[in-house]
């Protein structure tokens, strides 16, 4: 069933569901489908339509304090299939080391285990129709050699890529949309998570349009999956019961934001680097979806040198001093004059359909034409964990954006850890290259220099700055004075609101964090479905 508040708040009259989910993002549309499909009723708020809409995508609008940012406005989006509509598709799985406890790594573990989250990983390998569930021995399954470095040096990993265009939006939830038993509700921007008078359990959610309408929803659970910074907000805004907000006795809401930050860490002096390259990059396969290996630190060299679970992958670009080539600013500036909506995403898809055609056909080879004679130098770009930092936070701002609710404001703090991840980095790869007599590593100035922050490169690729992966601000812990909701994500000292999505992340690993949340996603629909059964 399909309600747009804005038309008809009057079907909403009276209603009481099983599960309300507020967000229909990856992780609320995985979540509502599960419970649908239990036979329980489901309510799925989304604050925009099915398409994209400026006013509505405008309530994103907020303020970086802290290190260089892109705009919050545009670091997601606001409408039914949510920000992976305009995503890349690479699927990972996280390494077992992302969830323990490093005694290097302050703030790490997870409370629970790698295998308690496989299962739900299979899921999801499903959802996203991204072939079987095999993850090990990259170089075998991408059809190329072992490249010869030390595994216990440099591991190496797996990227799968969902080639799904908006696998979350209208096109493909028609069975939600025709559900008896599910409802979603456009337009329904969630302005006050209703406490009870004691603080012990969530009474209902106000929900509010542009236009002015509005409306109560009541059920038994609550979720919240809004994204990081959005689920932050909502908990902080909603402080009219509990001071500082839901689920922040201990002042843990809002911090440890993380992302994946990027960034050229050296230039790779070998006499093969197209070789190199090629080995590295996508791979579209005679069958099933496109693969690529990535490079990581070992787990043992992690541990030896204190360094975080980074990974590289290698350009070959002209001198960084020239710019960003012409065709590269051309796209970037056609790209973001351009509104996500219909339109402009289907330009988008037809834009990557082309390149996906060119890497197939004849990039390799202009690729190698202009490396052989020296046109193009091989860099090394480090897509790094971001080690989880209690100063890195979301925060309520004074403004106010057009339903009257106090904006978010981004303070996004980088570690020591960090740049010193970068430096090892560069140095053990390049230890290896001279282990096997194909070169060395010429590091980049920055990662020596004083400081934490790491410069803006917009010659590095498409995400100068970090992957937009918003993860932290609600993390998972078992102790209620560590983290805001515990291991299966239900929010410490409220019975029934739970929070879905990469903002429960204890820690960021390097892997992109949409396929996890989906598996967390299945996880807590078993859990809820459970309950929800158990009376």
């Amino acid at each position: 069933m399909l309600v747009d508040l804005q038309k008809t708040p009057e079907a909403l009259a009276g209603r009481q569901f099983d599960v309300c989910v507020i967000g229909a993002g990856a992780a609320g549309v995985t979540l509502a489908r599960e419970l649908m499909r239990a036979g329980h009723q489901v309510c799925l708020a989304e604050s925009g339509g099915m398409d994209f809409e400026e006013k509505t995508q405008a309530l994103y609008d907020g303020a970086n304090i802290g290190h260089d940012y892109y705009p919050l406005e545009e670091a997601r989006l606001r409408f039914f299939g949510g920000t992976v509509s305009i995503w890349g598709g690479r699927c990972a799985i996280m390494d077992e080391i992302d969830f323990a406890k490093r005694s290097w790594v302050p703030h790490s573990g997870w409370p629970i285990t790698r295998d308690q989250v496989m299962p739900y990983w299979r899921q999801a390998q499903d959802i996203f129709e991204i072939g079987p569930f095999e993850w090990d021995d990259a170089y075998r399954l991408c059809g190329i050699p072992d490249q010869g470095f030390d595994p216990e040096k440099l591991a190496t990993d797996l990227w799968r890529f969902d080639e799904e265009t908006e696998r979350f939006a209208r096109a493909r939830t028609k069975d939600l949309i025709d559900a008896p038993n599910l409802t979603i509700v456009l337009h329904a921007n969630a302005t006050q998570i209703q406490a009870s008078a004691n603080g012990a359990e969530i009474e209902h959610v106000e929900v509010r349009t542009l236009t002015g309408q509005s409306a109560r929803l009541k059920a038994r659970h609550y979720v919240l999956a809004c994204g990081a910074i959005e689920n932050v907000r909502l908990m902080m805004a909603s402080d009219d019961v509990i001071a500082g907000g839901l689920g922040n006795a201990h002042d843990q809401l809002g911090r440890f934001f993380m992302e994946h930050p990027t960034g050229r860490i050296g230039k790779v002096e070998t006499s093969r680097p197209f070789d190199l390259w090629a080995a590295y990059q996508k791979r579209f396969m005679k069958s099933g979806p496109p693969l690529a290996p990535v490079l990581r630190l070992s787990d043992a060299v992690q541990e030896a040198e204190g360094a975080m679970n980074s990974i590289v992958t290698f350009k070959l670009q002209r001198p960084p001093e020239k710019g960003v080539a012409l065709g590269n600013k051309l796209y970037g500036t056609i790209k973001h004059s351009l509104n996500p909506n219909r339109t402009g995403r289907t330009l988008d898809h037809i834009y990557r359909g082309l390149r996906g055609w060119f890497h197939r056909a004849v990039r390799e080879k202009v690729e190698a034409a202009m490396a052989n004679t020296g046109m193009t130098g091989l860099y090394m770009i480090i897509r790094g964990e971001q080690a989880p930092n209690p100063d890195s936070r979301i925060v309520l701002s004074d403004k106010r954006n057009a339903l009257g609710e106090r904006q978010a404001d981004l303070d996004w703090q980088l570690d020591a850890l960090d740049k010193h991840t970068a430096r090892v980095f560069a140095r053990v790869f390049g230890e290896e290259l001279q282990r096997m007599g194909q070169g060395h590593v010429t590091p980049t100035e920055w990662i020596d220099e004083a400081g934490n922050d790491w410069p803006v490169d917009p010659t590095v690729g498409n995400h100068p700055i970090a992957g937009y992966h918003h993860m932290g601000g609600t993390r998972m812990s078992n102790d209620a004075k560590t983290g805001v909701v515990d291991a299966h994500g239900k929010v410490h000292g409220l019975a029934n609101l739970h929070v879905a999505g990469s903002s429960v992340f204890p820690t960021a690993g390097w892997a992109n964090p949409t396929f996890t949340l989906v598996a967390l996603a299945l996880r807590l629909a078993e859990r809820l479905d459970g309950e929800l059964k158990a009376g």
